[in-house]
């Protein structure tokens, strides 16, 4: 763990002719929270006229830790991002530019993630002003520690991050002096070499925002000529830190779609048919043969497919088409054809366009509307209706069925049939998925088979069949509130077993599934855990949310949550009721006072008086995936807590240890090694 400094984080602030959105920008510097001690604030005022210099030393005359340099103009944002680079001195790095602002606890909550975490990089919450458009995939919760290939977080190449100086200047990074587009390879080399990333998503810590005058070089500089280096060494950039193979193709298809396909379609028909044909097609061709795999060119969709196509065969004209009709062609419609559903392009199955087939299907991206109206039981069967459509497919010969398919487990899935019935709803389509409803009837005692499904948690999916299509999707997601949807317990009796409990239940994403012999919810489980996280400020404690059910709602006992290690320690903190909710509950657990080992987490409610007279009830915590690890120091010394799913039921559990840090050293360096030797 890099050894940590008084001054933390160097705000560097690119500035050219910024007025009046420059003052709101440094000033949201200076209010840190973090404290400005810690903070020091390099603005590069880029050769402006407009009286952005003058600001910047009226400011300065009263922030000591703002800091004014002059420089001629360099014509991007690059050049003065380097020089304030060139003069930084804090732990991290922020890059922040003269339009947009931060959150005034923005600083603060970054530098804490990457401290208890170790991380290279953090991502803070962006928020739009003006309707801007931002990323959202990557902000849906928080991550401690992730990377590039488990998140979302190469959707966002902008340099607006919070980036460790150390991994920076041991890169020797430095933005190339384009006009647009000279953020995306620096920092995606940074998220390429960087020890881990962590996700502040709780918290809006940074505004972007357009400029009153439009002057945004995200809008002045959008040419094709203002962008081709840029996409380039993006490419470049990739393939130097990635060996080929499935990783690069995950990465290297976020350009493919955003870089290659998306201005060739938006951009080149504005250029003249000289320039197009020229100076950038030829460009765009190279990319897509050196870069496009076959493995990322089926993952894309039909219209990048079409133009990857094209391109490859070199055929310019086409590819102008293409783009230039590009809005018009996309709502062209559909055709069926033997279990495959292409789009209508003028050139699909036109013999003078020789294009194939592949290039215009659909099929496995078309989206499945679905909805569950009732879950209930009748004499030990489950009986669910609902409906369920594959959009742009008639529903005019329906085939769905439920597919159960038991969970951490290979064995084969079990099948059963529906029964079509009008839709309960009336849908959109003028009458062409008036045949989409159903009905199911799932027998836990004869469904395998004729045998009795098998203990454990069975995930229920609908395989949507129509017109010989067919698309599997999760169900119950969508569904009627109230206690349609909600069948209670049920105990059924088969012939092999005998009796056997069966626990319809929703996941944490809603999804509807069963438990076959309570493996996950005992007999009288008195809440249901909906939420694990980390603290937002405090990484070392962890939230457990949920909310009470059934009697456990009205009997008054006390709930805890209990965390218990391997060696038999035991340590346990009540819960916390919501104000205004009396059944939702909240418990945190500081993880940084268990001792080194294995620890399992149950929820345990004593009956009303706790004298043991009433019996104890018990849920156990589920390990829902999305939980990462966290990391905290102990006397010095680095610690980390990783989740971990125990049992059938698939349970929460932590394994606590100190951080061998001699041996993660020796992997990076070994990681340095193996790129200098490339």
């Amino acid at each position: 763990m890099p050894a940590v400094s008084s001054l933390r984080v160097s705000v560097i602030i690119p500035a050219y002719n910024a007025m009046p959105e420059l003052t709101r920008a440094v000033t949201s510097a200076m209010d840190q929270t973090l404290g400005p001690d810690r903070i020091e604030i390099i603005a590069v005022n880029d050769g402006s006229t407009d009286g952005t210099g003058e600001e910047l030393e009226r400011l300065a005359r009263g922030c000591p830790a703002l800091h004014v340099i002059h420089q001629e103009n360099s014509g991007g944002a690059g050049g003065p991002r380097n020089t304030g680079l060139d003069h930084a001195r804090g732990d991290f790095v922020f890059f922040l530019d003269s339009d947009d602002y931060l959150g005034p606890d923005a600083l603060r909550r970054m530098v804490a993630m990457a401290d208890e975490n170790g991380t290279d990089i953090v991502l803070g919450r962006i928020a739009s002003v003006g309707g801007r458009a931002v990323p959202r995939a990557v902000f849906q919760y928080d991550q401690p520690r992730t990377d590039i290939f488990s998140s979302h977080a190469y959707l966002t190449l902008g340099p607006w991050k919070l980036f460790r100086r150390s991994l920076i200047e041991r890169l020797h990074l430095r933005f190339p002096p384009y006009r647009n587009c000279e953020d995306k390879p620096f920092t995606a080399a940074a998220y390429l070499n960087a020890s881990g990333i962590s996700v502040v998503a709780d918290y809006d810590c940074y505004y972007v925002r357009y400029r009153e005058n439009r002057s945004n070089l995200t809008l002045t500089a959008s040419d094709l000529i203002h962008r081709m280096d840029g996409i380039r060494l993006c490419f470049e950039t990739v393939a130097r830190y990635l060996e080929p193979g499935p990783r690069r193709d995950q990465i290297m298809r976020r350009h493919v779609e955003w870089e290659l396909c998306g201005p060739l379609r938006g951009l080149l028909p504005r250029e003249s048919e000289q320039d197009a044909r020229e100076r950038f097609f030829p460009e765009f061709r190279h990319w897509a043969r050196t870069w496009v795999t076959d493995a990322i060119f089926e993952r894309i969709d039909a219209p990048d497919r079409l133009l990857i196509h094209l391109l490859r065969a070199d055929r310019f004209e086409d590819v102008l088409t293409v783009a230039r009709n590009a809005k018009r062609d996309a709502r062209r419609g559909h055709r069926v054809d033997k279990g495959r559903v292409y789009w209508l392009h003028p050139f699909f199955r036109d013999h003078a366009a020789d294009v194939p087939d592949a290039c215009f299907d659909i099929t496995d991206r078309l989206p499945v509307h679905h909805h569950l109206d009732m879950a209930q039981w009748h004499d030990g069967v489950l009986r669910l209706t609902g409906h369920a459509y594959i959009e742009h497919v008639d529903t005019l010969d329906p085939g769905t069925e439920i597919v159960l398919r038991r969970y951490q487990s290979d064995r084969p899935e079990v099948r059963v049939p529906t029964t079509p019935r009008p839709a309960a709803h009336p849908l959109p389509g003028e009458g062409r998925h008036e045949m989409s409803g159903f009905t199911a009837e799932i027998d836990p005692a004869t469904a395998d088979g004729g045998a009795p499904l098998e203990r454990g948690l069975w995930n229920i999916h609908l395989d949507v069949r129509t017109q010989g299509v067919s698309r599997t999707v999760r169900f119950g997601n969508s569904r009627e509130d109230g206690e349609a949807t909600h069948p209670t317990r049920r105990s059924v009796t088969t012939r092999q077993a005998g009796p056997l409990v069966v626990v319809p239940y929703y996941t944490p994403y809603s999804n509807l599934s069963l438990d076959v012999g309570q493996v996950a919810h005992p007999l009288d489980a008195p809440c249901q855990v909906t939420r694990t996280a980390w603290h937002a400020v405090r990484k070392s404690t962890l939230i457990v949310g949920g909310r009470l059910i059934g009697e456990a709602a009205r009997d008054g006992g006390r709930l805890r949550l209990r965390a218990e290690s391997g060696a038999g320690a035991v340590r346990e903190v009540p819960v916390r009721y919501e104000a205004g909710d009396s059944d939702a509950f909240t418990a945190r657990l500081p993880v940084r006072r268990l001792s080194e080992g294995r620890w399992t987490l149950t929820l345990i409610m004593e009956g009303p008086g706790g004298d043991g007279a009433v019996p104890c009830r018990t849920a156990l915590v589920p390990h829902f995936g999305q939980l990462a690890g966290t990391r905290w120091f102990r006397f010095g010394r680095p610690y980390y807590a990783k989740p971990l799913a125990w049992g059938p039921a698939v349970a929460l559990g932590l394994e606590v240890a100190p951080l061998k840090v001699v041996m993660g050293v020796r992997r990076r360096l070994r990681r340095g090694r193996g790129r200098a030797g490339g």
